[in-house]
């Protein structure tokens, strides 16, 4: 069996001496592994840093077996990232939750879609709102993909969609902010950036907000259904935005 598409490298790492396990994202053929040969060479460390597109030839004799990857770059991100540490931490986050979070060899053209936008933006912008942003709607878009999905289009007690601003973390509805006042600390903060993509951020609360309400839902209904929990790339990533709200 064979296969050729393009990818997004998730991860690499080594296979014996010079070869090298790959995983990554594509649009058809979802979260896929396979080995690479020279992987770990020299060359073939460069072409698989996380974030890089591949043009992908896979092939097994046996289609379950982990099969083998021919890979040849077509673009890579990082000259534009080296010595940024906030968006090297940003990207790792991004593709560790993927990997952490999707099932193999399962298509998600969505979520691949919101992948390469994030690349794209992490090449274009150094503002950190908008690079953590972005994780927190890459995780709704996940819960979304994979039947989770949170309903923030009215308010779960009145039925009307204005001024949302709460999320019961029993049901995953928005709650408007007059319901919710007598639930306000039960409840969790639902920031605006999440209702519409051109909504303001105000603040790194609102950030921070955002993060914490995907990752209470990805913990609840993925992450802690594994061993291996929230993956540690996004944890770092979650403690530099909270770092960079506390006043200096």
């Amino acid at each position: 069996m064979d296969w050729q598409d393009e990818g997004i490298v998730l991860s690499a790492s080594k296979l014996g001496e010079s070869d090298a396990v790959l995983e990554v994202l594509t649009p058809n053929y979802g979260r896929h592994r396979g080995f690479v040969k020279g992987g770990s060479g020299k060359r073939g460390r460069a072409n698989l840093q996380a974030g890089n597109k591949l043009s992908l030839n896979w092939r097994s004799r046996i289609e379950n077996n982990l099969g083998r990857f021919t890979v040849e770059l077509m673009h890579s991100p990082l000259g534009h990232l080296m010595g940024d540490g906030f968006r090297l931490s940003a990207l790792s986050a991004i593709v560790s939750v993927i990997s952490a979070s999707l099932p193999e060899r399962e298509s998600h053209a969505g979520v691949y879609e919101v992948l390469e936008i994030l690349i794209a933006l992490l090449e274009d912008t150094k503002d950190p709102d908008y690079l953590a942003s972005g994780l927190a709607r890459l995780e709704l878009g996940i819960l979304s993909e994979l039947g989770y999905g949170l309903d923030l289009s009215k308010c779960a007690a009145t039925g009307s969609p204005d001024d949302l601003v709460y999320v019961s973390p029993k049901t995953g509805r928005a709650v408007s902010r007059e319901a919710g006042k007598p639930y306000h600390d039960k409840l969790l903060p639902l920031p605006a950036f999440m209702l519409a993509s051109q909504a303001p951020i105000e603040n790194e609360g609102d950030i921070i907000n955002g993060l914490t309400l995907t990752g209470f839902f990805m913990e609840r209904h993925i992450w802690g259904q594994t061993k291996n929990g929230q993956p540690a790339a996004r944890e770092r990533f979650f403690a530099s935005v909270r770092r960079m709200a506390i006043p200096s």
